[in-house]
């Protein structure tokens, strides 16, 4: 029924250095990037207001997801910018559902 393969001989041997006594030595380099934590980088991005607005005035309907694939964001930052919009009063909800919400400019 067919078992494992038989590793070749060579290739397990190739980077493995022998110290005395036999034992396996690992190069000193492997063990720094283990031990180091790798820490997230915070990007912040923000849409400015008169980029933002000029996406805007061209869209007929308002979502997160087609002003962040218009401006080249990522979606949770275009809906901060739809966020502080709608708090300003310059956009309205007009409907949506499920947290895909669906804005419309305010005629003033």
């Amino acid at each position: 029924m067919g078992g494992n393969r038989k590793k070749p001989g060579g290739s397990s041997e190739k980077g493995a250095q022998v110290g005395p006594g036999g034992a396996e030595i690992k190069p000193a380099a492997e063990e720094k990037k283990k031990a180091k934590p790798l820490q997230k980088q915070r990007l912040a991005v923000v849409i400015e207001e008169p980029a933002g607005m000029k996406a805007i005035q061209g869209m007929k309907s308002i979502t997160s997801q087609g002003l962040a694939r218009n401006i080249g964001v990522k979606i949770s930052v275009a809906g901060a910018f739809i966020r502080s919009l709608e708090q300003k009063g310059v956009i309205k909800s007009v409907g949506g559902y499920s947290g895909h919400r669906v804005y419309q400019v305010v005629k003033r």
